[in-house]
């Protein structure tokens, strides 16, 4: 996810208006109070009365509190979609293309692609019934030592307005960064819990969607990088592993740049299997095909760097060839995504050329992956994804993807704009790694 200065994307008028009213109705009520309680394990926040009648009143937004697992049942019994929104408004950096626009464009999209409850009733659920992520949910992938640090320095953020916590990405941070950190992961968390319960009363739960950021993916265990501050899927697979039972997680990672830090989180664990397709040579210059698991995790990562132009058709075959024989002689409990949407050919950020197609096929496949290998437990993280145009429709598509509808990506994609692929060298690639694999 390196930086590169950029103009501001450029929307459809009906899309951007959409946009743009969501940005405001969550910044009318989403002034916290960053004085949090414990309540049993994890934190929930505090509001004062008027802020809880804001809440109550607005149909949207982004609500923090405790539902009761008969009532979330409840809830699920219908639902083949649940996702959950942490958009981390005060998170952002002006000009900076992780920008707290990018979680708003797709729940606009959502609405306008009749893609949300209010147009599907019970199929579709937005769960706003979550806590954030404890200190100790952090803590399961990450070092204390960083954890209270960025805690720590809110403070001189809040002074400062704006610090920078990593330089190679650049990283930053606001005053709000580490409270809505804290509750991008603990969305995860919640879809986690739901998907589960649900597949205790059903054969086919609901597939769950984090729309969050701050990006998790990026992130190293000892500290932030990318753009990314904690790591959201990574948190989420330890969760799974300790509260749930879900001993074998398989995480899939395709978006345009390696996740190094979950790559490196789990590089010595048998147990969770982490796949990265990713373009070859982009920042930030980790994930070599030769790099597979140290010790007792030897052979349970996989890395597949992409030549520049790759699109549809490579990624069809490697997902074929290489992320389904993974995955069936992995026997995964629960399969985990970190959905990055910058591979896609608008996206400013790198020259691979997915098109809004390629992640309806993607989501589509995993959703089948799932259902054949774990019950259908599968929940997707958004990661990467900066044109806020191929973002959203994307995303919209992957929803009709989970949905089993068909894809709109002709509405949106242009072929002409597509160029050849580098077939030879992406054949190259996919055997060498099928080697390495045993594949």
């Amino acid at each position: 996810m390196e930086l590169q200065m950029l103009k501001p994307p450029t929307f459809p008028g009906n899309l951007f208006s959409l946009m743009s009213h969501h940005v405001r109705q969550w910044k009318s009520h989403n002034q916290f109070n960053f004085d949090t309680k414990l309540l049993g394990h994890r934190h929930i926040w505090k509001y004062s009365s008027l802020q809880r009648k804001n809440l109550i009143k607005n149909k949207r937004g982004f609500i923090c509190s405790y539902t009761a697992e008969k009532d979330l049942n409840l809830q699920l019994s219908d639902a083949r979609v649940i996702y959950g929104v942490a958009p981390a408004l005060g998170h952002n950096q002006e000009l900076h293309p992780e920008s707290h626009l990018r979680v708003p464009a797709i729940v606009s999209a959502l609405e306008k692609m009749e893609l949300t409850s209010e147009f599907r009733g019970s199929e579709i659920i937005e769960l706003k019934n979550f806590s954030p992520a404890s200190v100790d949910d952090i803590a399961s992938v990450h070092a204390r030592a960083y954890v209270s640090g960025l805690e720590k320095a809110m403070d001189r953020a809040s002074q400062q307005g704006i610090i920078l916590i990593e330089g190679s990405g650049p990283t930053y941070a606001t005053a709000t960064t580490f409270q809505e950190s804290l509750a991008a992961a603990g969305a995860g968390i919640a879809l986690v819990d739901s998907v589960v319960a649900a597949s205790k009363n059903r054969p086919d739960p609901p597939l769950g969607f984090a729309l969050i950021r701050p990006p998790g993916h990026h992130a190293i265990p000892k500290g932030p990088m990318g753009f990314c501050v904690f790591g959201n899927v990574a948190i989420a697979a330890r969760y799974a592993q300790r509260a749930h039972g879900l001993k074998r997680v398989f995480i899939i990672d395709f978006d345009v740049h390696h996740g190094n830090g979950t790559n490196d989180a789990f590089y010595d664990d048998p147990d969770i299997f982490f796949l990265s397709t990713h373009q070859d040579g982009s920042y930030p210059g980790t994930g070599k095909i030769d790099e597979v698991g140290r010790g007792d995790g030897e052979g349970s990562t996989l890395n597949l760097p992409l030549p520049g132009g790759s699109g549809d058709t490579a990624m069809r075959t490697v997902f074929h060839e290489v992320i389904v024989p993974c995955a069936q002689r992995f026997k995964p409990d629960l399969i985990l995504v970190s959905a990055g949407y910058d591979a896609h050919v608008l996206d400013p950020l790198a020259s691979l050329q997915f098109t809004t197609g390629t992640y309806y096929m993607l989501a589509a496949n995993i959703k089948q992956l799932a259902k054949d290998l774990c019950g259908s437990r599968c929940v997707f993280f958004l990661e990467g994804g900066y044109n806020l145009n191929s973002l959203s429709y994307s995303v919209a598509d992957s929803f009709r993807a989970f949905l089993g509808e068909p894809s709109k990506a002709s509405e949106f994609d242009n072929p002409a704009i597509l160029y050849e692929e580098p077939s030879a060298k992406v054949k190259q690639a996919i055997e060498r790694v099928k080697h390495i694999h045993s594949l």
